[in-house]
């Protein structure tokens, strides 16, 4: 009950993805725990601010730091990121239908960022969806091992409804 999503095509297009699916099934009535991604350009030049919102909760998270404009090292706050994740993992000990996390990325290859999240979502068979990037796709394979099922953009909510009934 883990699906990904892999979409390089344009930049942030599995942000939207997942936003978009995630607002679609709490319209629907489904509780979803996780995080979904939102970029905010800062304009010509400047890398963008990335925002996590929380599911289940109205809480948005600021995941980058300004580096200045000459920097290039990692934007990430790994700080604000343990934030999230933290407010993530109190919806889920409320209980979910449904996890859905912006990606399966650098951190979580390293063990750290939603990675224990996602095991324990799993643990309690609750159907976990996310994307991964193709430089990460190796890191997600070692973790998820046979657990893994790829997923097509255009298919995602038929698989999280599907999901959910199977699981419910």
């Amino acid at each position: 009950m883990l699906g990904y999503v892999t979409l390089e095509e344009s930049a942030g297009a599995a942000d939207r993805l997942l936003a978009a699916a995630a607002a679609t099934l709490q319209a629907e009535g489904l509780r979803l725990a996780g995080a979904v991604q939102h970029n905010l350009e800062r304009g010509a030049g400047r890398e963008c601010d990335m925002l996590l919102r929380i599911l289940g909760t109205d809480s948005v998270i600021g995941i980058t730091q300004d580096l200045g404009s000459c920097a290039q090292g990692c934007r990430l706050d790994t700080g604000a990121l343990a934030q999230a994740v933290a407010l993530a993992e109190g919806v889920l000990a409320q209980g979910a239908d449904l996890v859905i996390v912006n990606k399966f990325g650098k951190q979580e290859c390293f063990g750290n960022g939603f990675r224990a999240f996602i095991a324990e979502a799993l643990a309690r068979d609750i159907p976990v969806l996310l994307s991964v990037a193709e430089e990460q796709l190796a890191g997600f394979r070692a973790f998820a091992g046979d657990l893994a099922q790829p997923v097509a953009a255009e298919a995602a909510l038929d698989w999280c409804r599907g999901h959910v009934r199977a699981a419910a």
